[in-house]
């Protein structure tokens, strides 16, 4: 029997030619480069593991399992046996034989396809594109589509008509993919409101297992990088077929809520429907009527309609206040750019009145729709958020205390526990780091077919139903509700193979978010690299070996300051249980620290601000 110790997971693969396996299990394993020859970041592997000196763990041995990636980016060259692609230092560390007909010239950038142990030319890159090309092939993000034939709308049964209910969106003016639409009834004798929220019917134009499914399938989500829109479906369907625009009739599926005077919701009706959009409104043209009674972008047809949905939204939310949760919501300045694409601007970002009534409606649509489907005993697609195990909690802790907050948990962070800790820092200047630290703290949500809690939401069933345009586990929650609305009960709870579905949307999603975040990063570096000097307030989110990791106030810009810059000239010492850093003059910089800080060195090609530290804030 074999005692050597293993470890299953996914292959991390680093620039300067190393890599971890970090293990399903929560453990990593460092990869030393001459094993790593073959393999590309994100293979699943199963690694064979020796214990070093220092008692840390390395790999002996690395075996694929799998491997989602089909294609490298890089550049050529010309080998000892033939031409040669040197791919993305991120994704691999070593070059692929590569077959060209004809051959390009040596460093040129192309994208190639992988066949086997050799890598196939696809395109080569013009210069133009090859920052932006690199960052969608190193994630994995489809930009070519198939060509498919024209989608057909499929009639269903029962659609209720709601063309005359004065029915409204809400988006920002630059959105083109409207896929969710809110109206409301006034209230009843005993105080409830009724309110509808009505989602277009995506499954009406995009049959199960049509190429144009498959393709949506196979993108998982919407990608929306700063200046570019890479949509999970057509945009002939997600831009005009299927979106909700203004004053046209588009079949959706409607939950109407009953939501009572305490904000409980005590009724809930799935249904098909047809809507007619009678406002198309801003998130700023909303709060100016709610808050100020501006009502010079709103049409007076819907006037009613609002105030009753803001009843509504404000019901829930001091219902949702007594069970706990927290508010995620990420400080993240929005970026202005110009026709060439670059940053001309980083402007705050504020949370309005209007994203808040919108975001409490949709959340309470997506609760009511989890239940509807688990009493019914009915498949689902259930986004799942994790209680934190007890060394979270314990992190958690001394966050809180580094900012400046006793938080006291306990044993066991219950959302009411949560709830109770961001009373006390939502009103301040460094709540938008705070967050950024819980966020990491508590973890990812993700998709499952078992039903269970949504911790940060404090939801005891939640699930994606709003967005089916952009989102794909949207559709699937569709599909099995209109399945069930057409008298089909043979469907079955916790199907495996709607599990395994679940985990391919679960990376799906990660590396969409993952290159998103890239594109940010670049462009808010480049936006920099002409501001040195430029004084901010930051307050520090996390400590690493060599730098602390600071967000700009306002901002939501992360930024590292170097070590050299702490008093003693970078002679430090870190202490990773309370997350803090102790300079030879005895100084102490740690999580939560408000800083005074200069732009100093940008490294736009990896998205990086440096930071100078000129004092304490």
């Amino acid at each position: 029997m074999n005692d050597t110790p293993m470890l299953r997971g996914t292959l991390s693969v680093h620039p300067r030619g190393f890599g971890f396996v970090q293990g399903d299990d929560g453990r990593s394993a460092f990869v030393p480069p001459p094993l790593l020859r073959g393999h590309l970041d994100g293979d699943g592997v199963v690694a064979e593991l020796r214990e070093e000196d220092d008692g840390r763990s390395s790999c002996a041995s690395v075996e694929r399992t799998s491997r989602w990636r089909q294609r490298l980016c890089g550049t050529v060259r010309e080998g000892k046996r033939g031409l040669e692609l040197v791919p993305d230092p991120e994704v691999a560390n070593s070059p692929w034989p590569l077959d060209a007909k004809p051959a390009p010239a040596a460093g040129s950038w192309v994208v190639a396809e992988l066949d086997g142990e050799r890598a196939r030319l696809l395109r080569a890159i013009p210069e133009d594109e090859r920052e932006l090309t690199l960052l969608l092939e190193r994630w994995g993000i489809r930009r070519e589509r198939p060509e498919t034939a024209p989608e057909q709308e499929v009639a269903f049964e029962g659609r209720r008509d709601l063309r005359e209910v004065p029915t409204l969106t809400v988006d920002s003016p630059s959105s083109k993919d409207l896929d969710d639409a809110l109206s409301a009834y006034p209230a009843d004798a005993e105080g409830a409101v009724r309110v509808l929220i009505s989602i277009a019917d995506v499954d009406a134009f995009v049959a199960e297992g049509s190429p144009t499914d498959l393709e949506a399938r196979r993108r998982g989500t919407t990608v929306y990088l700063p200046g570019l829109v890479e949509p999970m479906l057509p945009r002939g369907l997600s831009e005009d077929a299927l979106s909700l625009l203004p004053d046209v009739e588009r079949n959706t599926l409607t939950c109407e809520l009953r939501i009572d005077p305490e904000g409980q919701v005590t009724a809930t009706d799935l249904y098909a429907s047809r809507i007619r959009n009678h406002a198309r409104l801003s998130y700023a043209a909303v709060a100016a009527f709610l808050d100020e009674g501006d009502a010079e972008e709103v049409p007076a047809a819907v006037h009613e309609t609002l105030r009753w949905l803001r009843t509504a939204a404000a019901r829930l939310s001091a219902a949702r206040a007594t069970r706990g949760g927290v508010n995620m919501v990420r400080e993240e300045a929005r970026l202005e750019l110009d026709e060439a694409g670059e940053a001309l601007a980083l402007t705050p970002t504020v949370e309005t009145s209007a994203h808040r009534l919108v975001e409490r409606l949709m959340v309470a649509a997506n609760e009511a729709v989890g239940r509807w489907l688990v009493e019914r005993g009915l498949p689902g697609v259930y986004r799942v958020h994790d209680e934190p195990g007890d060394e979270q909690v314990l992190d958690l802790a001394t966050f809180a205390r580094g900012f400046g907050f006793e938080a006291a948990f306990g044993r066991r962070l219950t959302p009411i526990g949560l709830r109770a800790f961001e009373e006390q820092f939502e009103q301040t200047s460094c709540a938008p780091a705070i967050r950024s630290v819980l966020r990491r703290a508590l973890g990812p949500a993700r998709y499952t077919t078992a039903p269970g809690m949504h911790f940060g939401l404090a939801a005891p069933l939640y699930v994606h139903f709003t967005s089916p345009i952009r989102r794909y586990p949207d559709l699937l929650v569709h599909r099995v509700v209109k399945r069930y609305l057409s008298g089909d009960r043979s469907q079955q709870a916790e199907d495996p193979a709607l599990e395994a579905l679940c985990v391919e949307l679960n990376a799906l999603t990660w590396r969409a978010r993952k290159a998103e975040n890239a594109r940010r990063k670049t462009l808010v570096a480049r936006y920099f690299a002409e501001r040195a000097g430029e004084p901010h307030v930051a307050h520090v989110v996390l400590v690493r070996q060599g730098r602390l990791i600071a967000q700009l106030q306002g901002l939501g810009v992360v930024g590292a300051v170097d070590w050299s810059e702490l008093p003693g000239n970078g002679r430090c010492a870190i202490d990773e249980r309370t997350q803090s850093v102790r300079a030879s003059d005895g100084s102490r910089w740690s999580v939560g620290d408000a800083l005074q800080v200069e732009i100093g060195e940008v490294d736009v090609e990896r998205g990086q601000v440096g930071l100078r530290l000129v004092g304490r804030a």
